[in-house]
């Protein structure tokens, strides 16, 4: 069984795994990396960080990123950086999963990946528990998932 208590350990949520490959307290809790890698049609619903500026890096496959109503599409070796306070989301598009790193500054909001794959909650029908763990974590759900 997974240790799911360890940030460190490679995580499962809705067929995304995270694994973080430089936590907060490595850093002083100036940043953490996550390396995710995520189906082709997952994507998370819009939200907004509030605390975190995000860089989003294309190793593998190819995303739509939606930030504040404008789309882009990241191809392997792209990236885009998400400001803290912009609403934002992404999906995976084309035929292969896509692997991309998310580089928050300061660290800290890996832990709603941790309450995720803990609980395995399941998107709309246990929003309430998705939308209180992003709240602790200074994130706000703002709209659906990008179609």
């Amino acid at each position: 069984m997974k240790d799911i208590e360890n940030t460190n350990a490679e995580l499962e949520w809705l067929g995304v795994t995270y694994k973080t490959i430089l936590a907060p307290e490595d850093t002083g809790g100036a940043m953490s990396i996550v390396d995710s890698t995520s189906p082709v049609g997952s994507g998370p619903p819009r939200h907004i960080h509030h605390n975190e500026d995000e860089a989003f890096v294309v190793l593998t496959g190819t995303c739509r990123v939606w930030l504040e109503g404008e789309e882009k599409v990241l191809q392997a070796g792209e990236s885009a950086f998400i400001p803290r306070g912009s609403e934002h989301t992404f999906k995976v598009i084309g035929n292969e999963a896509c692997r991309h790193l998310v580089i928050l500054t300061p660290g800290g909001f890996e832990g709603f990946f941790v309450d995720m794959a803990a609980g395995q909650f399941a998107i709309p029908d246990d929003m309430p528990a998705i939308v209180e763990s992003g709240e602790r974590h200074n994130m706000t759900f703002t709209g659906p998932p990008l179609d």
